[in-house]
Parts: C-alpha cells; structure tokens; sequence
C-alpha cells in the first residue's frame, strides 16, 4: 500500500493559492495585459535615446576659423548650450512620467471601483 504525499497547498480537494498553476480549469480567468507597463517602458527607451543624442550633439562647425581665446569661448559657450538642452529633455522626462503616473493611478482607481 503507497500512499501519496499530500501537495504543499493541501489536499487535492482544496483550492490552489492564486498563480501555483493552471487555476480550477474552468477556462474563466482573465489574462491581464500589461499595456501600460510597456507603453511606459517604451517612453523611457524614447526619452533615454534622446538624452543620449542630445549629450553628443555639441558640434564645434559654428568655431571654425577662431583661435586663442576666442575658439575656447565658442566652445563653452556650445556646451553651456548642450547643458541646457539636456537639462530641458530631462525636465520633460520627469513631467510625462508624472503626467502618466497620474494617468495610470486614475485609471487603477475607476476600474477598482467598477
């Protein structure tokens, strides 16, 4: 005579904790999309890839022909500007993801409540 060991959940008569498999087989529950996350994350990538291009987009062409003191303020002042640029794109980085945490924090209490 065996006998089967009984599951860590319990009895086979029992229900299962939520995500330890397949659920009751019932074919009812609803798989949840995860849109937003990946709208989010996507708008990160966007905003990363523009920090980037704008960090390395100080062109010196404007310099060209001076020399001496004048070619070295040229050049700081292109950088001062490049700053500023950075500075602007990651100021409208934090405001959007403001703007979407608000969004997102909206939309979760409507459907709470539905």
């Amino acid at each position: 005579m065996t006998t089967n060991p009984t599951p860590a959940w319990g009895s086979p008569g029992e229900a299962r904790p939520p995500g330890s498999g397949t659920g009751t087989g019932t074919g009812t529950e609803k798989k949840r999309h995860r849109i937003f996350l990946w709208f989010f994350l996507a708008v990160q990538a966007l905003f990363l890839v523009l920090v980037i291009v704008g960090a390395g987009s100080n062109d010196d062409s404007s310099c060209k022909g001076m020399a001496g003191d004048a070619l070295k303020t040229c050049q700081d002042a292109g950088d001062v500007g490049t700053t500023i640029g950075v500075g602007l794109i990651i100021g409208l980085w934090a405001a959007v993801d403001l703007i979407l945490g608000i969004t997102y924090g909206v939309y979760r209490l409507a459907r709470r409540r539905a």
